[in-house]
């Protein structure tokens, strides 16, 4: 009788045989990344982890020699993955960040103290890679999805070129079948759990919450700010069934808001460890406020748990330097242009109540475009009340959601609002950014603030088009 661990043996030893024979050429990181952006619209999305257990035990399991952080949750994960890799930094480690997804190229999602993974070892990863992806593709389990061969990437370059004293890892979709969990962390961190690709996640916040859990490892503590109560006793149930300590906002740690601005806010602190009093933080928003407390949280289980050295001074320092683009990112201020990628009902709130408390204007005008299978109208209700004009677009990207049907998304969910806003329908997003920027010119007396929001693919698009008049890479 053949035991599963004699078949994944078999299964490397074919892909082995297989994959030795390969051959890949690509001269450029252009040829690298196209080769695994292709992917994306071909192979898609497969949740699961038994290609990537594979294509590792290949490699020799590279994975197993690196410390993670891992970070699930629908949203704030990206700024907490920020800010702790902030802290890290400016308290003396090496770190890794892998993000998604990504805003101006594909090597920013693999960063290296701050910079981008270069070319030359884009090239030379994915000349690796290639043959082991042919033979897979070859096999029983067939191609590796572009998410696979990133995240192999990633930790091929942190285990065999950089060495980082800590990985700090963002989940890419859900957490127990996404291919990031892999790895076994020093800690977990579950930043909230929200009404977000339930497609594939699930119809309820109880059942999302259990696929974010699916990051909690036996004996591995875990930082949770998840509030609902459905999801938070999902994660307290998972927690106690596999015997890791859990570090519950609410419980065992809090903070109290001291005040938020525009570009400043600050709050006290308190966990089982210690008190903290005006801690700043860079990032703008009240939501980040919770997401900066699991950050000190993750710091100081690690301090407890494995002798981490951060100074107050140097966490205090790292929480204020953090940026994290795309994210309430002021990129203009004549006129006044502001980017949050918000695209499902827990970011539009948070993103409404940042508006409330530290954008002072007399108009507010934005731009939006989504990708399809969201809760688009119970998200647009958290915002619309405010708007003057909407102006309705779409993404550069092959599974974009019509500007015609977002328009009428819209306008059902602005019937009930007072003052409802106009909505303008223009699919090209650069001839609807034009659009809106004419709208903000035309009432010079006011003070107007556009907003540029919904899926990141806009929010990377228009970044890069204010920033440097160019186009971005389509992250994924």
């Amino acid at each position: 009788m053949t035991t599963s661990q004699d078949a994944s043996s078999q299964n490397a030893h074919d892909l082995t045989a297989a994959g030795d024979g390969g051959v890949a050429s690509f001269r450029t990181a252009a040829e690298a990344v196209g080769w695994i952006s292709g992917l994306a619209p071909v192979v898609g999305i497969k949740p699961g982890l038994e290609r990537m257990e594979l294509l590792l035990e290949k490699l020799n399991h590279p994975h197993r020699r690196l410390r993670f952080i891992h970070v699930a949750g629908t949203n704030g994960k990206g700024s907490v993955c920020a800010m702790l890799a902030s802290v890290l930094r400016q308290s003396g480690y090496d770190v890794g960040l892998f993000t998604s997804p990504y805003l101006t190229s594909f090597a920013d999602r693999i960063d290296y103290n701050g910079e981008a993974m270069p070319d030359e070892v884009i090239v030379r990863l994915a000349n690796r890679l290639k043959p082991l992806s042919d033979a897979l593709a070859d096999s029983e389990w067939g191609p590796l999805t572009a998410f696979e061969l990133t995240t192999a990437m990633a930790i091929l370059y942190y285990a065999t070129v950089t060495f980082p004293d800590y990985v700090v890892w963002e989940t890419g979709l859900g957490g127990r079948l996404d291919v990031t969990n892999v790895v076994t962390p020093v800690v977990s961190i579950i930043t909230n759990v929200g009404h977000d690709h339930m497609d594939l996640l699930g119809d309820t916040l109880a059942d999302i919450a259990r696929e974010k859990a699916g990051i909690v490892k036996a004996g591995v503590p875990v930082v949770s700010t998840a509030l609902a109560p459905e999801a938070a006793a999902i994660i307290k149930e998972t927690a106690v069934s596999r015997q890791a300590t859990l570090y519950q906002l609410g419980d065992q740690f809090s903070y109290e808001n001291r005040g938020t601005q525009e570009e400043a806010q600050a709050f006290d602190f308190r966990n089982l460890f210690r008190g903290l009093g005006e801690v700043r933080i860079g990032l703008a928003g009240p939501h980040q406020q919770t997401n900066a407390a699991a950050v000190i949280m993750a710091i100081d289980v690690l301090r407890t748990y494995y002798a981490l050295i951060v100074d107050e001074a140097d966490l205090r320092e790292g929480l204020s330097r953090a940026s994290w683009p795309g994210r309430l990112e002021l990129v203009s201020r004549e006129p006044r242009i502001l980017l949050d990628g918000a695209h499902n009902p827990e970011g539009m709130a948070a993103l409404a109540e940042a508006l409330r408390q530290g954008y002072p204007r007399d108009k507010l005008n934005v731009l939006i475009a989504m990708m399809p299978n969201k809760n688009h109208e119970d998200a647009l209700r958290h915002i619309l009340p405010m708007v003057s004009t909407l102006v309705v677009t779409e993404p550069d990207h092959h599974r974009k959601m019509g500007a015609e049907a977002l328009a009428d998304v819209a306008r059902r969910a602005g019937r009930d609002a007072v003052g409802a806003a106009s909505v303008i329908v223009e699919p090209d997003w650069r001839k609807a950014l034009e659009k809106i920027q004419s709208l903000a010119a035309a009432d010079p007396e006011e003070s107007t603030l556009t907003l540029v929001t919904g899926t990141l693919y806009l929010i990377a698009d228009v970044r890069s088009w204010l920033l440097e008049r160019k186009t971005s890479d389509k992250g994924w």
